[in-house]
């Protein structure tokens, strides 16, 4: 991130609009960085090189606009989409976020934000399943806004603790672990208990 900042000075805010709004814009991107690339800009913010104020609000902008594109796009496509595998489209990922719409509801919009794969997916089966717009809207807004502003004031506030800047690489392979962790147990839970998938 360091060079990155050198090297495009305040382009850099750009590029992280850019890369926000794309993990969950665009479908076919759910590889992109999420929580652990707000937390680090969130600690380089703590170190002066960025407005961690404009970053709250540039980044909750973008995945706002992100969740409302890929919306769109869902909406466009239809449950077509279901009917064949596609080479950018994995299948089984959105029979998971499928079934998590299932088990939780509109809600989805808003738990998925902190789910790595299912957030980039949510938005898209939401549009599919035509949802409607004014609940979309509202639960794509206060999942954006806790999202962003969770990781980001919490990069702010802790990646300059002394020994978490030490051991800043260990702390974002933290986030991203935890991060997998509810996919990760829902995927077991749904394998080897079948039977309590309801609730």
């Amino acid at each position: 991130m360091g060079e990155i900042i050198e090297r495009y000075g305040t382009w850099t805010y750009l590029l992280l609009f850019l890369t926000i709004f794309c993990e969950t814009g665009l479908v076919v991107t759910p590889f992109l960085p999420g929580d652990s690339l707000i937390f680090v800009v969130g600690a380089f913010a703590a170190a002066g090189m960025f407005d961690v104020n404009l970053l709250a609000l540039m980044m909750i902008v973008a995945a706002i606009g992100g969740n409302w594109l890929n919306y769109r796009i869902g909406a466009y496509i239809g449950p077509a989409v279901f009917e064949k595998d596609y080479r950018l489209l994995k299948k089984k990922y959105l029979l998971q976020t499928q079934e998590f719409f299932e088990k939780h509801g509109a809600k989805t919009i808003i738990i998925a934000r902190f789910l790595p794969i299912v957030r980039t997916f949510a938005p898209f089966l939401a549009g599919v399943g035509r949802m409607n717009q004014a609940k979309f809207t509202l639960y794509n807004v206060i999942g954006s806004v806790a999202w962003v502003s969770l990781f980001l004031y919490g990069g702010y506030f802790f990646g300059n603790i002394p020994i978490v800047k030490k051991n800043l690489t260990i702390a974002i392979l933290v986030i991203v672990f935890a991060s997998f962790i509810p996919t990760a147990f829902e995927v077991i839970r749904r394998k080897y208990f079948p039977g309590k998938s309801k609730s």
